[in-house]
């Protein structure tokens, strides 16, 4: 059984068929990338699948659970964690702080308990803040736990998104453009975190314009083209689709 399923999905803006029956699934312990040029619809897809929207058909399915009608937060509770497009940090908190907010849902500690400062709320905190900072050593951000995180570099700020959403300790992370704006060695750097995530169990499904990273690094690659999926397998044999070098890697040739 896959960790994630999609079967026939459709999503319509204004007459506008975004999703066209997209079936795909994503195995457990894998890396599965999503490409396809602007406007095929991959973001929509990553809305549908955490809840952001409804389809107008189809079903989503996480660990043989049926998803589709669930709310974000409850989306989220089951294990599934993501990063968003457009790059959404807290720029006035410090970035540890930032890496907390990630591990809310699993704080025990309510209102009434953390406002008598008991024994336990105390370990609890000490436990999380430990917890973070070995996120941000992992991501090498450990040097500027204390800093608001507007101070990061723009790079710096996307893998702090990325160790926001590992904080919640995801079965499945799913990654929207996370290499966009990234120089070419930061993006090798995010290559290398983003298999060594893998490395620790959690699955990855990454969405990317950068086709050469997802080629280099995942397990299998979904392509999608105006709504459609036209392609999905390893790598190698969906670099060699037809269909795939006319619709996408073609225009692509510069990302590589």
């Amino acid at each position: 059984m896959p960790l994630l399923s999609v079967e026939k999905l459709i999503k319509n803006y204004d007459g506008v068929c975004a999703l066209n029956r997209v079936s795909l699934r994503v195995d457990g312990g894998t890396i599965k990338g999503l490409i396809g040029p602007n406007g095929a619809g991959k973001s929509t897809l990553f809305h549908v699948i955490t809840g952001m929207e409804r389809p107008n058909s189809g079903k989503i399915y996480f660990k043989g659970k049926d998803i589709t009608l669930l709310e974000p937060y409850e989306i989220s509770r089951l294990g599934v964690g993501r990063t968003f497009q457009t790059l959404q940090v807290w720029g006035n908190m410090t970035v540890v702080e930032n890496i907390l907010t990630g591990m809310h849902k699993r704080l025990k500690g309510g209102f009434f308990s953390s406002g008598f400062w008991l024994p336990w709320i105390k370990r609890n905190e000490e436990e999380a803040l430990k917890e973070a900072k070995e996120t941000l050593e992992f991501l090498g951000l450990l040097g500027r736990w204390s800093w608001p995180a507007f101070q990061l570099s723009f790079g710096e700020q996307k893998m702090l998104e990325m160790g926001r959403a590992l904080a919640m300790k995801p079965e499945l992370l799913l990654l929207d453009e996370p290499a966009a704006g990234l120089t070419p060695a930061e993006v090798k750097k995010l290559a290398e975190k983003i298999c060594k995530i893998k490395q620790f169990g959690t699955t990855v499904f990454i969405v990317e314009h950068h086709s050469s990273m997802v080629m280099e690094i995942a397990d299998e690659v979904a392509v999608l083209h105006n709504g459609k999926l036209i392609a999905e397998g390893p790598p190698d044999v969906v670099s060699k689709n037809s269909q795939v070098i006319e619709a996408y890697l073609r225009g692509k040739e510069s990302d590589a």
